[in-house]
């Protein structure tokens, strides 16, 4: 199957919210060798002024792989994910992610570009905190938190 070029500039919006927890950052820190006490004790994290334990920076991979599923999952798109390498994985954060935000990703694919029998497709997650009681669908109240981008190289037959 050949990769739909016409994805460039497709986006696809935030469908469900991930709800940070304690144990979750805990063993994303245990799992990524993160030490810091912030991760793990509640005082250490509010005696550096955040309102509950710090996830690791590399957290927000969680929240972005989601959004990209959503591209994976699209029959137009082309992807057999049978055949992706990735490539490349980037963040910036607005702010950190602390245990007790909301979080929902809108996917945008920024690039596809053909290579041999195969694509290189570079997307951007933009990763928001909700505010309480907010649904996913809801744009009021998000707080920007991260922006993740991605490329995957899409394999073509025979390679």
């Amino acid at each position: 199957m050949t990769i739909n070029p016409d994805l460039q500039g497709r986006s696809y919006p935030a469908k469900e919210v991930y709800d940070v927890g304690r144990e979750k950052i805990r063993e994303f820190a245990r799992a990524v060798k993160a030490t810091h006490p912030a991760h793990f004790d509640v005082e250490a994290a509010r005696a550096l002024g955040h309102s509950d334990l710090v996830a690791p920076p590399t957290f927000a991979i969680i929240v972005a792989q989601r959004a990209d599923a959503q591209l994976i999952e699209d029959p137009d798109a082309g992807i057999d994910f049978s055949r992706v390498v990735h490539a490349d994985q980037r963040f910036i954060h607005h702010r950190p992610i602390v245990a007790g935000d909301r979080l929902v990703a809108e996917l945008h694919v920024d690039g596809v570009r053909a290579m041999g029998g195969g694509a290189m497709i570079t997307t951007r997650q933009e990763i928001f905190a909700l505010p309480a009681g907010a649904s996913a669908a809801t744009a009021d109240g998000r707080e920007p938190v991260a922006t993740a981008t991605s490329s995957i190289l899409v394999r073509g037959e025979g390679q």
